[in-house]
This record gives structure tokens, C-alpha cells and sequence, in this order.
């Protein structure tokens, strides 16, 4: 009896080591329950562009310029222009030119003036004034002369501004055609370096100048720009005069 318990005990252990597993139902097989957080697909996150922050309007504003000025100097400002005429130059004064008078510490007899037709400039206190037939020095001298009956030790100037009351006329086969002010002595040569160059079918060995005479009369002179501009027949090269029109032939 006992042998036989013995046998179906044997019997009974085999049966159950050789019995198949039943997977519980929703449970995953061993090899397959990693997390599921370790099979996703990590995106990375979109850069965000920084917001632009508006400029500050008390930050310095970086110069353009390719020579800035240098900071910390007060007053700076760029070269005045030069002005047309030299203040002591033997240039004569006349009729609808511009001058600039100063007065030393006497702003309301300071400005620009024009002169009139008739010659004359309008000052205060002394009013009109005869402009017309004198060099800046001369209406220098004069100004002040009238003024010292009404200020002590007057110091005056004069600039000229503008230059109309002189001028010539240059036309034809020149880049740059028009009236041009006369503020000194001036040669032909010099007066056609105010033309731009010559275009390209000008003729400058036939260029010639209309001149009004004191008479009215008006006479016709020549000028060989290739034979002066080489050193010869230098004679032709004149002083332009206050009215010339000069004209360089197509």
C-alpha cells in the first residue's frame, strides 16, 4: 500500500511540471513589459525666438558718418563756406549783389543786405547808404564813419555773399552751360574750367566771345583753346569782362 501512495505521488508531481502556463488575461509576457514611457519617441521642443525689444530712446544712436566727431566737444559744427569774394579783395560792389554786414555787438545792425538798383543798401540809423562802385573795404570805411555819430568806436564788416551784378555767359558744346559769377580777374582759360569739359563733337580751336563795346557796339574775339592750352598764342587768352558771352561751336 504504501508503494502504491508512493507511485501516484510521482505520478501527481509529473503531471503538474508538465502542465502549460495560462497567461493571465491583460498581463503583457515577461519580455514585453518595458514601461511604456521607454517606448515613445522624444520630440524636442521648438526654439522660441527671443522677443525684439523696442529701442531705447535714450541709448546713443551709433553715427553713420565715416569720420564721426569726437564726443565731448561743445559747439562743433561743419566748415562754413567760403565766401565768393574776399573781404579785402579789389572786388567792386554793385547792383543786386548780397552783403553780409556785422556791426560788432550791435545784432540789430547786423544781417545780410541786398543791393538795390539804384546802388544803395537800407541800414538803421543811418538808412540809406551807397553800395554800388566800392570794394567791401571802402564800405567798410564808410559805414563806420556814419555810424560813429551814433555809436562809440564802431567796428564794421562787410562780406559779399552772392556775386550777380558781374557775370558772363558761357553756351554751346560745354557740359555745363549758364551764367557764372565774375569775382575777380578771370581768363578765358579759367572761365571755361567753369563749362565741365567739352562735349564730344564741340570744336574748342573755334571758340570765340561776344563783347558789348562802351559804345553799344558789340565785337567778336577769338580763342584757340588747343593752341593756348599748349602755350601758344597766349595773347588770346584776355580777362573775361563783366557781360562776356563766350560760345564753343557743335
Amino acid at each position: 500500500m504504501r508503494k502504491i501512495n508512493l507511485l501516484l505521488g510521482l505520478a501527481l508531481s509529473c503531471s503538474v511540471a508538465t502542465k502549460p502556463l495560462v497567461a493571465q488575461p491583460g498581463a503583457a509576457p515577461a519580455s514585453h513589459q518595458a514601461s511604456p514611457s521607454a517606448q515613445e519617441t522624444t520630440v524636442p521642443p521648438k526654439p522660441v525666438a527671443p522677443a525684439v525689444q523696442p529701442p531705447d530712446p535714450a541709448a546713443p544712436v551709433p553715427s553713420t558718418e565715416a569720420n564721426p566727431p569726437a564726443s565731448g566737444k561743445k559747439g562743433s559744427s561743419p566748415s562754413p563756406t567760403k565766401p565768393p569774394v574776399d573781404s579785402k579783395s579789389a572786388f567792386i560792389i554793385g547792383p543786386e549783389d548780397t552783403l553780409a554786414v556785422r556791426v560788432w555787438d550791435e545784432p540789430n545792425l547786423s544781417g545780410a543786405v541786398t543791393v538795390g538798383p539804384d546802388g544803395m543798401i537800407s541800414l538803421q540809423l543811418i538808412h540809406e547808404v551807397k553800395a554800388a562802385g566800392l570794394t567791401p573795404s571802402q564800405l567798410e570805411a564808410s559805414l563806420t564813419e556814419q555810424l560813429k555819430s551814433f555809436r562809440n568806436n564802431p567796428e564794421v564788416s562787410v562780406q559779399v555773399l552772392t556775386v550777380r551784378s558781374r557775370k558772363y555767359l558761357i553756351q554751346g558744346g560745354v557740359n555745363r552751360t549758364g551764367t557764372f559769377p565774375l569775382t575777380g580777374p578771370t581768363t578765358m582759360l579759367e572761365a571755361l574750367v567753369n563749362g565741365g569739359g567739352f562735349r564730344e563733337f564741340a570744336n574748342p580751336k573755334k571758340i570765340y566771345i561776344l563783347r558789348t563795346k562802351p559804345d553799344g557796339t558789340t565785337e567778336k574775339l577769338k580763342f584757340n583753346y588747343k593752341d593756348v592750352s599748349q602755350g601758344k598764342h597766349m595773347e588770346q587768352n584776355i580777362l573775361v569782362q563783366n557781360g562776356d558771352q563766350i560760345f564753343v561751336p557743335e
